[in-house]
């Protein structure tokens, strides 16, 4: 594998990256750079956003788009399917510019067109209302080929302020909640209508994901969030005739019993528990809350539980690549923060648990939005590195791959 560039030395750019690492497809090496360091549009490249067949409108649990703002294009894609998950990225210095060039929208920087992108296109139920009148864009925020479903819209996690470091969902909530009245609990009867539009569409989507932010409850720890989910997912699989549909829950670490239940009363397909960080010591310094409840050995312990429930191939986690490096705990060199996370998920791997990951955005609301992620060749060479373990191990990412998620660089070099 390739040694990184020095840490003395200027890091590299885009154009360096792809020539040092042939092997990975300059489409991927592109989307991790646009989403490390944001896009923005010129008034010629929003002129060809068409709120007839564009998503201009999406609410997820960190970050809402077209609520009562200008609208502009939730995502892009490139001319190989490659997904960008981009998102709003108000304090980027240095971003990816979108024009309309000669015809073409393209991905520009400083000046110099890279690539031919796409806005996504809205799905047919994108602009109906549920029976309670509630915009179905809102209830389920499509990407390309998957429903994104968030029962619940805060962590409590912050209740004491123990949150990740690197999170905004508190923050976002209550500053939707305050401008945009943005409910606390999803309706599941309006999940359970929204699917059923949107499956109506031959083709469009091929999984259901949901998510939400942690519910520690008074009792037994995270009770209340197993039950919403099981509330949720039975509502959803109305909509399905056979006993399991498809279907990706990204939760809390639950216990064998939670899990147990989960699997015996939905339809759930796959499960997926984040734990963010692959160091118990960085860990517990970025995610002071989850360090207590249930603490890393424990979130380990249960990954590996889910597995003898859901099976291999279908149990996974994730991880937000790069936040291992943030100052002043982080590990010191890119080299080390890279070594150590991939002994971690080799060790999950060996268990039958995959790991993927998410580029690292220093966002605004969070404690660390003044930070800086690492190079563009790290997340090139941790997305190498997952893949490898991946391989290694025979363990298949279809349930998170780039048609069902869109945003692991390292789940993209699957297709390879």
């Amino acid at each position: 594998m390739h040694a990184l560039s020095e840490s003395s030395l200027r890091p590299l750019s885009y154009r360096e990256v792809v020539a040092k690492y042939p092997e990975v497809p300059h489409f991927i090496i592109l989307k991790i750079d646009v989403q490390r360091r944001g896009v923005t549009y010129t008034e010629a490249a929003l002129t060809q956003a068409d709120p007839a067949r564009h998503m201009l409108q999406a609410r997820s649990i960190f970050h809402s788009i077209g609520e009562k703002e200008s609208l502009v294009p939730v995502s892009l894609l490139l001319r190989d399917g490659t997904s960008i998950l981009s998102g709003p990225r108000p304090n980027a210095t240095d971003p990816y510019v979108v024009d309309f060039i000669d015809g073409r929208l393209v991905l520009t920087d400083h000046g110099e067109v890279l690539e031919e992108v796409e806005y996504w296109l809205k799905p047919d139920f994108y602009d109906r209302l549920t029976s309670s009148g509630k915009p179905m864009w809102q209830v389920a925020t499509p990407r390309p080929q998957r429903l994104d479903i968030n029962p619940y819209a805060y962590c409590h996690y912050w209740d004491d302020g123990k949150g990740c470091k690197y999170c905004n969902i508190a923050a976002h909530y209550n500053k939707e909640r305050r401008l945009n009245n943005k409910p606390l609990r999803l309706d599941p009867r309006d999940a359970y209508e929204s699917v059923r539009e949107a499956i109506r569409q031959p083709g469009r989507f091929l999984t259901v994901g949901m998510t939400c932010g942690s519910i520690l409850g008074d009792g037994e720890l995270f009770a209340e969030e197993v039950d919403i989910y099981i509330e949720t997912l039975q509502a959803i699989g109305e909509n399905f005739t056979t006993r399991r549909f498809p279907s990706q829950l990204v939760a809390s670490a639950f216990s064998l019993e939670q899990l147990q239940r989960i699997h015996e009363q939905t339809g759930l397909l796959t499960y997926t528990s984040d734990i963010e960080v692959l160091d118990e010591e960085k860990f517990n310094w970025i995610c002071p809350g989850k360090a207590v409840r249930p603490g890393y050995r424990e979130w380990k312990r249960r990954l590996v539980d889910a597995v003898g429930i859901f099976g291999r191939g279908y149990v996974n986690t994730g991880i937000v690549g790069g936040v291992e490096t943030a100052k002043p705990h982080g590990f010191a060199t890119e080299e080390d923060g890279l070594r150590a996370t991939l002994e971690e998920a080799e060790d999950l791997a060996s268990k039958g648990v995959s790991t993927v990951y998410c580029v690292w955005v220093p966002i605004t609301g969070s404690v660390f939005h003044k930070q800086q992620a690492p190079s563009l060749e790290y997340f090139v060479r941790l997305a190498q590195g997952l893949d490898s373990i991946r391989r290694y191990y025979g363990l298949l990412v279809d349930m998170d791959n780039y048609r069902i998620c869109g945003n692991h660089p390292d789940t993209d070099l699957s297709r390879i």
